[in-house]
């Protein structure tokens, strides 16, 4: 199939698509590709120098599309993108768990909410609802608000309904749980070995807090539950996606992909196969350009989706519903 054709099908496939880029002002691809319907992009550290500079930049990028989603990774503690170069200003999720006061966790959100929205920030992917049940855990450990699964619940909920007053998307991570792992999912696939029920009675309350607060959308693990689904890594699995989160947990909201280029899920799948197994077991959105920040990576996903409704792989209904 030549590229460049089913122009429909290409607008659909951008809109599900979340890119980075390189540099602190909008790339001419970035815009062009807005304008092919595009429907968000994610900022990183390395787009930001100053608030002024975010905001003219975000500002440049609506002057293609005025609903553009605009996505950052802001958790403030260890994973800042607004103080990359300084240190967060905001405490992170283990120190708001330690003190353990939901009305402090909830003003934090709200002003980085505020913050957020000030620049032109639409969708944060925060908080991590993680609950820390393994100390080994290298790639979580002080990004949860802890290792109890109440404490995590409640401060899960603070910090949504905090971010989202300020008029800033909130998205509860990992789902279904990545506290209980010992594998770093940007290299590798973390397997969570507890049974149905302990997932249950542990992980997933911190999900469900999210949406009685209010969460607007979803992130999924890269990491292998055979409870749920011995073959496919969350972000692929119908099973846990539909059966689990949509069906079991009732989540109506949108739901995105963790980083699509990490190893746990593109090591054997490749970036463009992953994203077509993602889209079509219920991702609304692809996260990618933590590593893979070029144009032809956005064209090269775009056009594996349009294949894959060619080919039957992915309906058109299900990537017109993402």
């Amino acid at each position: 199939m030549a590229r460049g054709s089913h122009p429909e099908l290409i607008r659909l496939a951008n809109s599900v698509l979340q890119p980075g880029f390189v540099g602190t002002t909008a790339p001419d691809w970035v815009r062009r590709r807005i304008a092919d319907g595009l429907g968000s992009v994610v900022l990183f550290g390395r787009n930001i120098e100053t608030p002024e500079q975010v905001a003219a930049l975000t500002a440049s990028l609506r002057e293609e599309n005025p609903e553009l989603i605009v996505a950052i990774d802001e958790e403030a503690g260890d994973v800042t993108r607004l103080d990359v170069r300084t240190g967060a200003s905001w405490p992170g999720n283990l120190a708001l768990g330690a003190i353990d006061d939901p009305d402090l966790t909830e003003q934090v959100a709200r002003d980085i909410g505020r913050a957020l929205r000030a620049i032109g920030v639409s969708l944060d992917y925060a908080p991590s609802a993680d609950v820390n049940s393994n100390p080994m855990n290298p790639v979580i450990g002080v990004r949860s608000f802890g290792a109890e699964t109440d404490l995590v619940a409640r401060h899960t909920a603070a910090w949504v309904r905090g971010l989202q007053s300020a008029g800033v998307a909130a998205c509860a991570k990992h789902f279904p749980g990545h506290g209980d792992t010992n594998v770093d999912s940007h290299h590798g696939l973390p397997i969570f070995t507890a049974d149905a029920e302990t997932i249950t009675r542990v992980a997933l309350p911190p999900f469900t807090a999210a949406m009685e607060a209010g969460v607007r959308t979803m992130m999924t693990a890269h990491m292998l539950i055979p409870a749920y689904d011995p073959e496919l890594p969350a972000t692929l699995s119908p099973t846990i996606i539909n059966g689990v989160l949509r069906d079991q947990l009732g989540f109506t909201g949108l739901v995105v992909t963790d980083g699509i280029e990490m190893g746990a899920v593109s090591g054997k799948y490749g970036i463009a196969g992953a994203t077509v197994k993602a889209v079509a077991a219920g991702a609304d959105a692809v996260c990618v350009g933590g590593e893979s920040a070029e144009e032809s990576t956005t064209v090269d996903l775009a056009q594996a989706l349009v294949d894959a409704v060619v080919d039957g792989t992915l309906s058109e209904e299900r990537l017109a519903d993402a």
